[in-house]
């Protein structure tokens, strides 16, 4: 491991003693947790930095985390320090009440970053970054309409029985009333993701089509198998600027490309601004292909999910298969290929695309590769 590496401080046996004041130390968001104030009504014990602290011990005690694989808990342990990495950036006073609102899912791409900064294994980092974004699930859950659908969607990148022993050491790392009931509701939670086949694996579905069409229709069965009646293919490119696209598709993709960065040159438009016109004029080639049953590329950055997700509609209404390949280079890499582009984004522009970056996932498409 890297002198950075959070999985160096996971307590170990036979102590198992937690390194607090080395994590304090080394990390400056952890400091960042100090005097974030939390509701007394379900976070008594005090601010985000003592609560974690606290998760962190009770983790350690945690007779199911024990029983882990060292890698195994050296994930979950990293999950736990990150699990609230995202309030200081979200908790705001609404009606005279503390409010973290939308904290899991800034933390889970705090965390994504964090661990790409860190050199973690792309494998790894996304595994720790879905257990960030879905730690409170498990508390509710069960009393959620869309439960089922929830639980399952999960599972395409989370443990469900990692998030459970996540969850426990959260809720046994706070003082509040209903501490009985929360942990009641994880439980419930474990036997209902056992019930829908999402425990501890992917949920798996007939095919990849049904898979696709379970996400974005409501109301569908999972365990119904859709034909698959797609006539092309459109291959999503997504990975920020450097980490190499262009290169992945001049020697894997022999067909037409739709290339933002290409329309861009044609008409002279700056990366930054409107980018309106390029978007339409790469819609219309897109539909020009699409009804011809013509596969493509689209080659963009797509960084977030409701990028990608205006592609991916407008292919799935012209039902085209979707493939997303992302695409990722090192920190270091990624920047000095950044740099020596004939035109390079400006750094401060992929920093606020990094505040946005979310990868993608099988919930998105039929078929996700990854290439780093």
């Amino acid at each position: 491991m890297s002198s950075d590496d959070l999985r160096q401080f996971t307590p170990q046996p036979p102590d198992w003693k937690l390194d607090w004041y080395g994590l304090d130390m080394t990390y400056h968001w952890i400091q960042q947790m100090r005097a974030c104030p939390q509701s007394p009504i379900y976070h008594a014990e005090g601010d985000v930095w003592i609560h974690t602290r606290m998760v962190l011990e009770e983790l350690a005690q945690l007779a199911a985390w024990r029983a882990l694989l060292p890698a195994e808990r050296e994930l979950l342990f990293s999950a736990a320090v990150l699990h609230d990495v995202g309030k200081p950036a979200t908790t705001r006073v609404e009606g005279g009440h503390i409010t973290s609102r939308g904290h899991s899912q800034k933390g889970a791409r705090m965390s994504r970053r964090i661990l790409w900064e860190m050199g973690l294994p792309p494998p790894v980092r996304e595994s720790i970054a879905a257990l960030v974004r879905y730690h409170q699930l498990p508390y509710y859950l069960v009393d959620r309409h869309d439960g089922r659908r929830t639980a399952i969607e999960i599972s395409q990148t989370a443990r469900t029985d990692y998030l459970t022993i996540l969850a426990e050491a959260d809720v046994r790392g706070r003082i509040c009333r209903d501490l009985p009931r929360l942990l009641d509701n994880i439980k419930l939670f474990g036997e209902f993701c056992r019930e829908n086949q999402c425990w501890a694996s992917v949920r798996p579905f007939a095919n990849a089509h049904s898979r696709f069409l379970y996400f974005r229709t409501l109301g569908r069965n999972p365990d119904y198998e859709a034909d698959d009646d797609t006539r092309c293919e459109v291959t999503l490119m997504a990975g920020f600027p450097g980490s190499g696209k262009d290169t992945w598709l001049a020697t894997h993709y022999p067909g037409p490309v739709i290339s933002l960065d290409g329309i861009r040159e044609e008409i002279g438009a700056l990366p930054t601004g409107d980018q309106g016109p390029v978007v339409q004029i790469a819609r219309d080639r897109a539909k020009d292909l699409l009804r011809a049953g013509e596969s493509f590329a689209w080659n963009a950055t797509n960084i977030a999910r409701d990028l990608r997700r205006q592609v991916i509609d407008l292919g799935a209404n012209y039902d085209a298969r979707l493939r997303i390949v992302w695409v990722e280079a090192p920190r270091t890499e990624l920047w000095d290929r950044n740099r020596a582009r004939p035109k390079p984004v400006p750094e401060r522009v992929v920093d606020l695309m990094m505040d946005r970056w979310e990868t993608p996932d099988l919930c998105e498409a039929h078929d996700v590769h990854w290439i780093w």
